[in-house]
């Protein structure tokens, strides 16, 4: 588990369970160590599997699952949502820009939408009013829009303190900060906000602790569960079914005539 970066919110959603030139489809071969099988998507495996354990048996233990403890224990929960409401709030204009970059009319307008009604209805977005009227958030960033334009996801990352990504991922997230209207947000508000997500994306990690310690190779576990949230992100939860093998006739036709 990672600090910070949701490794913990890519976890949330392994229940769950991109592009022309992604590498995510080129291989399905298992990762689990010490099985002798070599995943292409992962050519860095040997310091990735350092940097989960770091982040698991150090950060997460001694620092991110304390303080998400201490922080439910004294911040009662409608607080903690509106919180969370508040500093997803402030996606809203990123998730505008990249609907818009992906050539998605509906999602931007929703995007805009959601801006609009929970800035000022939901009080700052503390209330997320436009999800009760029917308003879904859309969840997009500049990794998606360069998966969308055909850029591959280059090699897995497990980065410390930040959890699971790709280099194409490392790439988007710096765009998304250059000119992101968060960075506009004062140095302290900034680490707030951070800070709320971290915490928020724990606090929901902690019903699926056991599934992940329960697995035989956490990280592949992990790994396999970010590709499988990126697939989803990327095709708006519409993934393409992988391709089924073909099947050479002319074996059963080989076979008939032996027989």
């Amino acid at each position: 588990m990672a600090i910070f970066k949701p490794l913990y919110s890519v976890s949330i959603l392994l229940l769950l369970a991109g592009c022309a030139t992604n590498s995510t489809s080129n291989s399905t071969e298992n990762t689990a160590a010490g099985t002798g099988y070599v995943d292409k998507r992962d050519p860095l495996e040997s310091f990735n599997r350092s940097m989960w354990d770091f982040n698991y048996d150090v950060l997460d233990h001694y620092l991110l699952r304390p303080a998400t403890v201490g922080y439910m224990a004294v911040v009662p929960k409608p607080a903690r949502k509106g919180l969370i409401n508040a500093s997803n709030n402030l996606s809203e204009p990123v998730n505008f820009l990249h609907g818009a970059l992906q050539a998605k009319p509906n999602s931007t307008a929703i995007s805009a939408a959601r801006f609009l009604v929970n800035s000022t209805v939901g009080i700052f977005g503390i209330f997320d009013v436009a999800s009760h009227i029917g308003l879904a958030e859309q969840d997009e960033d500049f990794d998606q829009t360069l998966a969308v334009w055909g850029v591959g996801d280059g090699a897995y990352l497990m980065l410390p303190g930040l959890g699971p990504d790709t280099a194409r991922g490392v790439v988007g997230r710096v765009g998304d900060t250059w000119y992101s209207p968060l960075s506009l947000l004062s140095m302290p508000l900034t680490i707030t906000r951070f800070t709320i997500k971290a915490l928020d994306s724990r606090e929901q990690m902690m019903s699926l602790e056991q599934m992940l310690d329960e697995s035989l190779d956490p990280y592949a576990f992990v790994k396999e569960s970010y590709f499988q949230r990126l697939l989803f992100k990327i095709y708006d939860g519409n993934p393409p079914k992988p391709a089924e093998p073909e099947i050479d006739e002319d074996i059963f036709d080989d076979l008939l005539d032996d027989w």
